[in-house]
This record gives C-alpha cells, sequence and structure tokens, in this order.
C-alpha cells in the first residue's frame, strides 16, 4: 500500500466483513497506528469508542488485538458520540483515539476514524504513514509477553462527556418552558443526548433510541429528517434536531417542520459570536458548497466567509492554520473550536437553544437570518471505463465550464468536482435566477454525459 487508497476524507469505511472492513485488515490498522504513536517509555493508552451497529461487534475486539499486541494498553467506552472520543482523547491523556462508525451511512457499512493525542483527527501525511506500515512486514512489530498492553471498560464515559458538554451552555440559562423533539439515529448518541437536554431543563421527545445493531440511521436522524419535521408540530415542540449515526453533525426544524440547514446555523453562532467579540480572526470557515447567501450575509456583518474544499477535516484543518474559532458545512457539521476538535451535534444544538431562550423568539425567525439563494446540485454518473479527471481535463468540458463562470459571474457561483466515493462527477450551480441555475446545470449535464461516453 502507497499514499492514502485506504484512507477517505473521513478515516477508514467500507461494507462490514468485506476488505478492508475485515477483522484481519483491522487488527493490522490497531497494530500500525499503535507503532505509529508509541512515543516514549511512558504505559501507551488509546480510548475505542463505537456506534451501535452490529458489525461494531466484530471490529472492536480486532483493534483490542492489534493495540494490545503492541503494547497499549486500551480503554473501551462502547456506544458513544464521535467528539466525545476527541474529548476523551484529550482529557484522559490518551495517545490516540478511535472511533468505530460509518456516520450517516447504513448499517450494513463501518469505518474506523483515528484521532491524535490533541484530540483532532489525523492528517493525511500521519494516515499515508499508518497504511504504508499496515502494507509492511508487522512482525519486527511484536513485543514480549511480559510488555503486552491490557484492556478495561471506563463505565462514566458517558457521564463525562454529559458533563463537558454541558458546560458549553451559557451559565445562568435554563431551557425549562422548552419543548424539543431530538433524533438520535438510532446511534452513537442515543443516551448521552437526550440526557443534556433533559438535565438542562428541556421538555424532550425522543426519537431513535432503541439500537437493535440494524437500524442505525433507517428512516431516521439527519439523513431521514421528515420523521422529526412530522413530530415538532405534532407535539408542539418548539425546535427539532436530528442527528446522524455518530452524532458529529446535526439538523434542525423550527415549530413549522419547515428544515433549517447548517448555513443558517453558522450564520447564528457566528452573529453571536462577533456580538460577544468572541470570533477568532473575524471569519467563519466553510466549505465550497454554503450557499451565496451566507456569504452576503457574513459580508454585511463584515465577517468573512473562507472556502475550503469538502469535508469536515478540511475545515478543521483551515481553522488550526488561520487561528479561527468557528466552521463547518451545510450538511450540519459545526465545528466550534473553543468547545470541540471536530464537529459536535450537540453542543451545537446547545448553541441554537440558547439563542432560542434569549432572543425570545420562535425558532422560524432565530434561525431565518437569510434568504438563500437558488442552489441546485446534480451528479452525473460515469461509465465504468470512464476517468473523472481525464473527463474533467477535456477542451470541450473546460470551454463550457469558463463559459458557465462567466454567464454567472457577479450572480452566481459554479462548483465542479468529483466524487471522492463513487464515479459520478458533481456539479453544483447557484445565482439569484433559479431559471438560469436550472439551465445551466443542465447544459453542463449535458456536455460532460457526451464526454464521458
Amino acid at each position: 500500500m502507497t499514499g492514502r487508497k485506504l484512507f477517505g476524507t473521513d478515516g477508514v469505511r467500507g461494507l462490514a466483513n468485506t476488505e478492508p472492513m475485515t477483522a484481519e485488515t483491522i487488527m493490522r490498522l490497531g497494530v500500525a497506528a499503535g507503532r505509529r504513536f508509541t512515543r516514549g517509555n511512558h504505559r501507551h493508552t488509546v480510548v475505542i469508542g463505537k456506534d451501535t451497529r452490529l458489525s461494531g461487534y466484530m471490529l472492536e475486539p480486532a483493534l483490542v488485538a492489534g493495540f494490545v499486541s503492541v503494547g497499549m494498553d486500551v480503554i473501551l467506552v462502547g456506544p458513544i458520540p464521535t467528539p466525545a472520543i476527541a474529548m476523551l482523547t484529550r482529557s484522559m491523556r490518551c495517545d490516540l483515539g478511535v472511533m468505530i462508525s460509518a456516520s450517516h451511512n447504513p448499517f450494513e457499512d463501518n469505518g474506523i476514524k483515528l484521532f491524535g493525542p490533541d484530540g483532532y483527527k489525523l492528517s493525511d501525511a500521519l494516515e499515508a504513514e499508518i497504511e504504508a506500515m499496515m502494507g509492511s512486514d508487522l512482525g519486527e512489530a511484536r513485543i514480549a509477553a511480559p510488555s503486552l498492553g491490557r484492556a478495561k471498560r471506563l463505565e462514566d464515559a458517558a457521564g463525562r462527556y454529559i458533563e463537558y458538554a454541558k458546560t458549553t451552555f451559557p451559565r445562568g440559562v435554563r431551557l425549562d418552558g422548552l419543548r424539543i423533539v431530538v433524533d438520535c439515529a438510532n446511534g452513537a448518541a442515543y443516551k448521552v443526548a437526550p440526557t443534556v437536554f433533559w438535565e438542562l431543563g428541556a421538555e424532550v421527545i425522543k426519537v431513535g433510541v432503541e439500537p437493535d445493531g440494524f437500524n442505525i440511521n433507517r428512516e431516521c436522524g439527519s439523513l431521514y429528517p421528515q420523521r422529526m419535521q412530522e413530530l415538532v408540530p405534532l407535539y408542539r415542540a418548539h425546535l427539532g434536531l436530528a442527528l446522524d449515526g455518530d452524532a458529529d453533525r446535526v439538523l434542525f426544524c423550527d415549530e413549522r417542520g419547515e428544515m433549517v440547514d447548517g448555513d443558517q446555523v453558522l450564520a447564528l453562532i457566528a452573529q453571536h459570536l462577533q456580538r460577544s467579540k468572541q470570533l477568532e480572526g473575524g471569519a467563519v470557515v466553510s466549505t465550497v458548497m454554503s450557499n451565496l447567501g451566507l456569504e452576503r450575509y457574513l459580508q454585511a456583518q463584515d465577517i468573512k466567509l473562507l472556502r475550503t474544499k469538502v469535508g469536515d477535516r478540511y475545515v478543521v484543518e483551515q481553522m488550526r492554520e488561520g487561528g479561527y474559532n468557528l466552521g463547518g458545512e451545510q450538511s450540519g457539521h459545526i465545528i466550534m473550536g473553543q468547545h470541540a476538535t471536530t464537529g459536535d451535534g450537540v453542543i451545537a444544538a446547545l448553541q441554537v437553544l440558547a439563542a432560542l431562550v434569549e432572543n425570545g423568539k420562535p425558532a422560524s425567525e432565530t434561525l431565518r437570518l437569510f434568504k438563500p439563494v437558488p442552489q441546485l446540485l446534480r451528479n452525473v454518473k460515469l461509465g465504468s471505463g470512464a476517468n473523472a479527471d481525464a473527463v474533467l481535463k477535456l477542451e470541450a468540458v473546460q470551454s463550457a465550464i469558463a463559459a458557465v463562470e462567466k454567464r454567472l459571474s457577479g450572480r452566481g457561483r459554479l462548483v465542479i468536482r468529483k466524487s471522492g466515493t463513487e464515479p459520478l462527477i458533481r456539479i453544483m450551480a447557484e445565482g439569484d435566477d433559479a431559471k438560469e441555475v436550472d439551465t445551466v446545470v443542465a447544459e453542463l449535464s449535458a456536455v460532460i454525459t457526451k464526454a464521458a461516453a
């Protein structure tokens, strides 16, 4: 193995019990990662969490075997949100943190996310090192029997995270009198999320809190917000929130059941941080997919919007490099640098709930700070022999893209990118004229489809 063929934009991911998500390969991952993060003569420790997928029972012991074989002690915490693993890795002074999850994917998939001792996801370079080690002879990594690691279970991990999440909520503010629908996607936050909101005073209508190993993300959570949207008006709730399988992202609906995306949440939190003089660097970091309406709103508030390629890890990298403390994605990843090192759906929800209480206005007003411009995303599927990079370099495609960019100049944006996981080219256009957006996307789709034939 060379480069980063095993690792994608968010760790290792695939169909459970097929390569690379087999017990054998994941054990080698544990051996290689353990060797890479052995940094001295102290007892080395790794904390491992997981979501509620059935395959977690296979992958967790495989990782334990790998880490123990290179002398690392293992702390098992069971089902817990991904951001909780990032927090525990730092607070417990662990050398490494691991989350077993495929996030919003169906139960058949699973994945491995790695966090360094600072609580941040590993860089591309570190993942490449680990992947190269996995492809080599790991026999030399074996240690003498007396030096093997040990494994133990930490019973109060969920409680530690609950208390930490509550510390991010404004002091002296309560959620008393607020009724909220909380959809936990039958995933990693099914216990901790409702508890956090209830302990702060809210009346909680719980959804997606009966995991059975198979129903994670199934017709619930942030991928299926319709359930939340139906229940909010039914229960006359003030707000609905839907987490994904590992709770690192969240989507909302207002009291009428109408959806609110991550761009509106970024606008709300940015406004609050700026007014309280806590917005570091005077900027918000998001991706190329964030709506032009957000950019215009922030500009009117004298706040810059910095864009990265798609993926929360790239948002975090830009935040760290520039010293910014707020970033996120339209899809609901919200990263608040003063509280967390990765997206945290529970902590993001707490900031939204605090704004509801402090504003005294309904969610339909509090969470509608700007009007999004019309935006359209279309996927062009490529044939089995087509190469996305080659297609995008063709003269006909380049000319068509240049013509559309000139046409939208000053009135909209165009983003063309290949999928990192599927044979697709994604076309996104946005602008003030919805008909023009539809037209240019259709034109480009036709050009790319013809070029890829």
